[in-house]
């Protein structure tokens, strides 16, 4: 027994000798095999696929997005996900802003040859950006008199326009209707998806559809996508349902902690109702509210409904919307539900983020916090508890430290308000004042105080998103904010990489004016990500 544990051991230390010549010396010239790759699409879901190589290994799968600013000695490349898989392929994680991969392959001893170069997501590739459908009716799988027309969200698109026509349009990919072809066109769309009424049109032959995004003036951004045809059956019941809207979620998504919940409307209705419990509801797709429902809200828009509450308590969660009519009947049906769960924190956490809306998320008018693409949380290179809250004014924002920071006894926070004071006529010493007292708090409780610098503003991109005056004033308030700011012991300054040639925010970070959007976020965090060094561990 004793000389077969011996032989054993012997067996297994040659076989893992020569594990480690043939990885360490490359005797199979594994370091010059290229990784050939290739992506498919199937109904808003990519997957990643390689050809394997041939020696037993796992992959390493990069989820990349690049820096906006190369100015900032910052690498090329963000990382935002880091998977491993023994399969050779990838369930790519569904993003709204143009992501970036990298395969390596690994042995027992480390890396194996060299990692493959840079794959961009086929979906953001071209030039101009082309909308991606996500939804496909075909012979096989035909649509309804009204069927969800959805595509992949178009970075920096506010709005759409979606045309019918009766024959592909004379040219693809284009920024015009079509002259020949032209059936209905419709901008009334505010989001990545619309339920048609085909049913005006059931003697014409053939339908297809298309769609191009446009920024808040209603200009192009990128062309048309290419024409689809929807293969219609008259007989199949139309969705009477909200359809709710993760089809280009971040990777690892979480609600903040004022969660944001956004679907893809019915067919013009414009008044839906959300509701929250925190079991499953008895029924789906029924008509009557829960009678156990925690909360439930109105929404002021026809795509999504802001949480007026903190979920602070641990546990799972369940929302749903229905479309109602102006005496609260359902019409319709309930979507389906969806969970989101709150998860336990440490008993301390390294850091928060805490401010407005700007904080919170959301921008280019359209896109809400539930977007993270938004949120300059998303590309930090640590982790973060957002207690951001839309709205907020910096009085406001000081006024809920105990509520919804102190739960979380954070070590460091980082602190950004006061945007919507500065626009209105509250004065620099009332903000400075409110900031004042957040940093009071943070000191009596043991929180590391991180101020931000405000950024600059446009007040005549402001006006043309919100129809809202600036206060004239407003560039000395930003000043005597921020010297205050630069005089605490922990800041980071924004301000001086968001100004145009003018003065003002730029346009290219902010349509609105106000909120950063993506590339205004990436920036926030890449500058945020070089003083890492003030965050206490």
């Amino acid at each position: 027994m004793k000389k077969f544990i011996a032989f054993s051991f012997i067996i297994l230390g040659f076989t893992i000798l020569c594990i480690f010549f043939t990885e360490k010396t490359d005797v199979l010239s594994l370091k010059d095999i290229p990784f050939e790759t290739t992506f498919q699409e199937n109904q808003g879901k990519s997957t990643l696929s390689w050809k394997r190589l041939p020696y037993p290994c796992y992959y390493e799968v990069e989820v990349l997005t690049k820096n906006p600013k190369k100015s900032l000695s910052m690498p090329k490349y963000h990382l935002l996900k880091r998977d491993f898989t023994f399969r050779a392929s990838y369930d790519v994680p569904s993003t709204a802003l143009p992501t970036y991969y990298r395969i390596t392959a690994y042995g027992l001893f480390g890396p194996i040859g060299k990692a493959s170069t840079i794959i961009r997501n086929p979906i953001f590739a071209n030039r101009p950006l082309i909308p991606t459908p996500i939804t496909k009716y075909t012979t096989s799988q035909p649509a309804s008199q009204m069927p969800y027309l959805i595509w992949h969200t178009v970075p920096g698109g506010v709005y759409y326009e979606l045309e019918l026509l009766t024959a592909p349009p004379e040219q693809e990919n284009n920024t015009e209707l079509s002259a020949l072809h032209h059936l209905f066109s419709t901008r009334a769309v505010f989001t990545n998806g619309w339920q048609a009424d085909l049913k005006p049109f059931v003697n014409t032959a053939k339908i297809y559809w298309r769609v191009r995004a446009l920024d808040f003036l209603g200009q192009p951004v990128g062309v048309f996508s290419t024409a689809e045809e929807i293969n219609v059956d008259p007989t199949k019941a139309a969705p009477n349902k909200p359809v709710l809207n993760s089809f280009d979620r971040m990777p690892d998504f979480e609600q903040p902690l004022y969660p944001v919940y956004n679907w893809i409307p019915l067919h013009n209705i414009v008044k839906y109702e959300v509701e929250l419990l925190i079991s499953p509801p008895v029924q789906e797709n029924n008509t009557q509210p829960t009678k156990n429902r925690i909360w439930y809200m109105i929404a002021n828009d026809s795509s999504s409904c802001y949480d007026e509450y903190p979920r602070l308590d641990v546990g799972d969660y369940y929302w749903r919307v229905r479309a109602i009519d102006d005496n609260g009947n359902t019409i319709g049906v309930y979507s389906d539900s969806q969970k989101f769960t709150v998860k336990k924190q440490p008993h301390r956490v390294d850091t928060a983020t805490f401010g407005d809306s700007i904080t919170h998320g959301g921008g280019a008018l359209s896109y809400s916090p539930a977007n993270l693409e938004y949120s300059y949380e998303t590309f930090l290179d640590f982790p973060t508890l957002n207690l951001g809250r839309s709205g907020d004014t910096s009085e406001m924002t000081a006024d809920r430290f105990e509520q919804d920071v102190l739960p979380f006894h954070p070590k460091n926070l980082i602190i950004l308000c006061g945007s919507n004071s500065i626009r209105a006529d509250t004065t620099a010493d009332s903000i400075i004042n409110d900031l004042k007292t957040i940093q009071r708090k943070c000191e009596l409780n043991d929180v590391r105080p991180i101020f931000l610098t405000l950024m600059p503003i446009n007040p005549r991109n402001i006006y043309a998103a919100f129809q809202t005056d600036t206060d004239p004033n407003w560039q000395q308030k930003i000043m005597d904010v921020n010297n205050y700011i630069r005089e605490q012991p922990y800041f980071i300054d924004l301000e001086p990489y968001f100004y145009d040639d003018f003065g003002y925010l730029a346009t290219e970070y902010a349509t609105d004016g106000l909120h950063p959007d993506i590339k205004g976020k990436q920036l926030m965090a890449e500058i945020i990500n070089l003083h890492q060094d003030l965050l206490r561990k």
